[in-house]
């Protein structure tokens, strides 16, 4: 259907408001779900079936399309998107599958982090992390690639306290009260304060992937890596960001 054809669709369904409009809605934009779904899971792996994250974000597209306003400045797709990626984060985190060893292992890490940067004031390398941990590189690496699905998990649930989507709370209003936006204005700063820990191609892998969302196979192609190297450069950019954004830990981790 072309975007004529929608424009008519979303008039008819604001108007009446039936079932059958509402079903042609959800069939016409499911190959959203699919391609969200297909990018969460390039950090999933096979932690989570990619079936079952497609199941998970239809309903994020339902209530998309039952709360969005033709009146607000965000077109459907990225309304809908961010919907979409928030029902999915939110019923891997109700399945509550990362395991403890996994939890810990962040935390040291974490731990790690900010220790060496209170010790050096900078940022550890790998190597110097993994001795601190006293761990070698390649076990390092191994954590790194464990770690990857709730770095995933916490910095989406990050970018969508700060984004212009109203939460679940604020969606019946489109004006924030004034403390919310004391608190998002903050949680800008700290992130951007945060991206200034990474290296350029690091800083590039996070800009691509949350703003561009560009796959890990295009990333890939846009630097010239691989994507094992991608996915690296993902985890260890997260876990920099984390040791910045310190009293927000629980803005991103949702209580982890």
């Amino acid at each position: 259907m072309d975007e004529a054809g929608r424009a008519t669709l979303w008039k008819d369904y604001n108007r009446l408001r039936s079932a059958d409009l509402r079903e042609k809605l959800i069939l016409e934009y499911a190959p959203l779900v699919k391609i969200v779904a297909g990018r969460l899971s390039m950090y999933l792996g096979y932690n989570v079936e990619y079936e079952d994250l497609v199941s998970y974000g239809i309903f994020g597209l339902i209530d998309a399309i039952d709360k969005y306003n033709p009146s607000m400045q965000n077109k459907f797709e990225t309304y809908a998107s961010l919907r979409i990626r928030g029902e999915i984060l939110d019923q891997i985190r109700k399945m509550d599958w990362i395991p403890r060893t996994v939890r810990q292992k962040q935390k040291q890490i974490d731990a790690a982090c900010k220790e060496f940067e209170t010790e050096f004031g900078r940022p550890a390398t790998d190597e110097e992390l993994a001795a601190k941990l006293g761990i070698t590189s390649d076990e390092y690496l191994d954590w790194q690639s464990q770690l990857k699905v709730t770095n995933v998990v916490s910095l989406n649930e990050f970018m969508e306290s700060g984004s212009d989507v109203p939460s679940g709370r604020n969606a019946s209003s489109h004006f924030m009260q004034p403390e919310e936006v004391v608190e998002e204005q903050e949680l800008k700063k700290m992130l951007v304060q945060a991206l200034d820990l990474l290296t350029e191609k690091e800083r590039r892998v996070i800009e691509l992937y949350y703003y561009e969302e560009m796959t890990l196979k295009e990333i890939s192609a846009v630097l010239e890596v691989s994507e094992s190297r991608v996915s690296q450069l993902h985890t260890k950019a997260l876990t920099k960001m984390k040791t910045k954004l310190g009293s927000y830990m629980n803005v991103l981790t949702g209580g982890y």
